[in-house]
């Protein structure tokens, strides 16, 4: 498997008003082209926080932990529809009510993204799709004694601090 790169995002300003569109590979080829993606970060009722592997042929930090979910929107699709998608692509779940926590621009060498960051409290049953490596909860503990080893993505670590997550 791979992504395609020829997959149409939009490209928006910093507050998410598209201004063009461009192929995944253009976004991801370090033109920075500000691209928009959405993040679900998925609690159960005990307070864990489920993280799913990236796959090793992801062209973006394969083979770590990472947010429950996180996708970018396609072109012409909302926020909200980009949310639920993915939600249902990656993890199979569909009943669950997000609460949004905020946006922001992230940085790389390689990329631009205006990430819109949701929550939920969820203890159905979840399904990681063959997109995915597999996924399990973790206690908040287990992140904190793992932060800053190379197991979870710069992006998912920088944005629980961001946001106060831990």
């Amino acid at each position: 498997m791979k992504d395609n790169l020829e997959e149409m995002f939009p490209v928006v300003d910093e507050e998410g008003n598209i201004v063009g569109a461009a192929s995944r590979g253009e976004c991801h080829n370090g033109s920075r082209l500000l691209h928009p993606v959405v993040h679900l970060h998925l609690f159960n009722s005990k307070g864990e926080l489920y993280l799913q592997r990236r796959p090793l042929w992801k062209d973006i930090q394969p083979g770590k932990w990472d947010t429950a979910v996180g996708g970018h929107v396609d072109l012409g699709e909302s926020v909200e529809m980009a949310l639920r998608r993915e939600v249902r692509e990656e993890l199979g779940v569909t009943d669950f009510t997000p609460e949004t926590v905020t946006h922001y621009v992230f940085d790389s060498a390689r990329e631009r993204e205006l990430v819109f960051v949701h929550r939920t409290v969820y203890d159905g049953p979840v399904t990681p799709s063959e997109e995915l490596d597999g996924g399990r909860f973790w206690s908040l503990d287990e992140i904190r004694e793992n932060l800053g080893k190379g197991l979870f993505t710069p992006n998912f670590e920088g944005e629980i601090q961001r946001i106060g997550l831990l």
